[in-house]
């Protein structure tokens, strides 16, 4: 590994250059993923963090680098989320004036936060790569430091303590799982990983919307993918570093794409079963359990939740779907008499047979139906898909024609291991 940008002694350099400063996660075992896997499954929980990310061990580790001269000029970090906390967090608690460069259109809630750990904000451009070059240009002109979110030694060291505390609490692990955007998380769990376990397979997780790194070691042409809407914001990165590719050439055995369902999934599943929040990178790994069991199937599984940074209404939007994909609350369409007494006398049906009413649409004119009878559209909540069958039943049985709108076995087939 000598040839390699970092190596084993630098991930020992950083560990004992954070020690103290930063929180040693906890490693607790996932027995409903070790279940549907056949696996031991153990999460390593980088959410728990004072940013609620693993990008700290980064930041801080350059941040420490830094001469009394490069301090009193600052440092410049390109960032819309967890590394633009990293970096503000410990800049301030160092006192390093900060300045982070977001894209235009970046969430108020990402800028106040940021503000909030007394950095300086600057948005530029309309994306990320046109921050980056507004970060670059700001280090140039200013003589600030660069603090790159993951194409840097010292960054890649820092991120590689995370396998140092891990393989301590779990020495037995042969297989990491490892979300990846521009690689600095996997590559420096890599070096560590690899020197202390020759034998441990590295799997990196990527995004099937941006899979920049898979495309690199799989040999396909390099082309960067388009502008795409993804929960796992934080691996979505559509170019990778030069030194991280080196790295996870050498020592990641192979890369997994996950889709957008199978990252919900994930998210919806940590919190429900092991009460655990995740945003839709730091749930990575856990999609790829969830997509490929049989890869893990026998072994002893390590898997890193690196950040739980979601947006509560995003995640109250993946909760409710969740419920969807298990049958747990339905849509119907049922056809009755537009009668007084009728719609009472179905929901009277539901009640009885153990179903919620939770939102109830009558219609009587936009509907193909006799102009003596109504539709209504009902969400119901109710146990299963099969507590659901039953209900649409009864109500059949009860003189009320009724169809399930939203197909739940449909989504529910998107969604490995969400029953």
């Amino acid at each position: 590994m000598s040839e390699l940008p970092i190596a084993i002694e630098d991930v020992r350099r950083a560990e004992a250059a954070l020690a103290g400063a930063i929180v040693r996660t906890p490693t607790v075992a996932a027995p409903w993923l070790s279940q549907l896997c056949g696996a031991a499954v153990f999460l390593k929980l980088e959410t728990q963090h004072p940013t609620g990310s693993f990008k700290e061990r980064g930041a801080l580790n350059k941040l420490l680098t830094l001469d009394p001269a490069q301090r009193r000029a600052g440092v410049v970090a390109m960032s819309a989320g967890n590394h633009a906390q990293g970096v503000a967090y410990h800049a301030r608690r160092l006192g390093i004036p900060a300045t982070i460069v977001m894209p235009q259109g970046t969430p108020f809630t990402k800028i106040d936060r940021t503000e909030a750990q007394g950095a300086r904000v600057v948005l530029r451009g309309e994306t990320l790569s046109a921050a980056r070059r507004a970060a670059a240009a700001l280090a140039r002109d200013d003589g600030l430091v660069l603090v790159h979110p993951y194409d840097d030694p010292a960054v890649i060291a820092g991120q590689g303590t995370i396998a140092l505390e891990l393989l301590a609490d779990c020495p037995d692990l042969d297989t990491l799982l490892v979300p990846v955007g521009g690689g600095g998380l996997v590559s420096g769990i890599a070096v560590a990983a690899r020197a202390l376990r020759p034998d441990i397979e590295i799997l990196g997780v990527q995004s099937a919307l941006y899979p920049s790194m898979w495309r690199l070691m799989h040999g396909e042409p390099a082309r960067e993918p388009p502008e795409a809407a993804t929960i796992a914001e934080g691996i979505a990165v559509k170019e990778p570093g030069h030194l991280t590719r080196r790295i996870i050439a050498a020592l990641v055995a192979d890369i997994l794409l996950v889709e957008e369902a199978q990252l919900e999934s994930a998210v919806e599943l940590l919190l429900d079963h092991q009460k655990l929040v995740a945003e839709g990178a730091g749930a990575a790994g856990v999609a790829a359990a969830l997509a490929c069991p049989e890869r893990l199937r026998g072994r002893r599984v390590g898997i890193v939740l690196c950040g739980g940074n979601i947006d509560a209404r995003l995640l109250a939007s993946i909760l409710m779907r969740g419920l969807v994909r298990e049958g747990r609350l339905v849509q119907l369409r049922a056809e009755l008499p537009d009668a007084p007494g009728a719609l009472s006398h179905l929901a009277g049906v539901i009640g009885r047979h153990g179903g919620n009413i939770v939102e109830v649409h009558h219609q009587r004119l936009f509907q193909n139906v006799s102009v003596k009878r109504a539709e209504v559209d009902i969400v119901v909540e109710t146990q299963n898909r099969r507590h659901a069958d039953g209900l649409i039943a009864a109500l059949r049985d009860d003189g009320f024609p009724t169809q399930l709108l939203c197909s739940t076995a449909a989504v529910q087939d998107e969604a490995p291991g969400a029953a």
